[in-house]
């Protein structure tokens, strides 16, 4: 069943009820671009949107680029393909971000029906 039809067997109350928890649950798509542009090359904001395993690749390219970078260049070995995944996370993060909010929405409906029926 779709959100928007979980939503159909609200009350007034109800909704009411959903709209106040998920403004504390969702994640804002504001947060999520600044961590990618300021703190991108370390994960961040795969970690906001709950992607530890792509986060910690990312945070580890990161690191091992910086602290290598002064090396004759070795860190750009890491950092080029960092910068590329960067860059394609820009265009998938909006998603990402909705993804998570729809899921959300979805968890605060079916905890307020449950607590119809109980």
């Amino acid at each position: 069943m779709s959100n928007l039809e979980l939503k159909g067997q609200l009350t007034a109350q109800e909704m009411s009820m959903v709209s106040t928890e998920l403004e504390h649950a969702k994640k804002s798509m504001a947060v999520g671009y600044v961590l990618w542009f300021f703190l991108g090359e370390f994960g961040a904001h795969n970690f906001f949107v709950g992607r530890t395993g792509p986060a910690v690749a990312q945070l580890i390219l990161g690191l091992l680029g910086w602290f290598t970078i002064w090396i004759f260049g070795i860190g750009l070995i890491f950092l080029i393909p960092l910068w590329i995944w960067k860059l394609i996370d820009a265009f998938l993060l909006h998603g990402w971000i909705n993804r998570q909010n729809e899921e959300a929405e979805r968890r605060i409906i079916q905890q307020v029906l449950s607590r119809r029926t109980a």
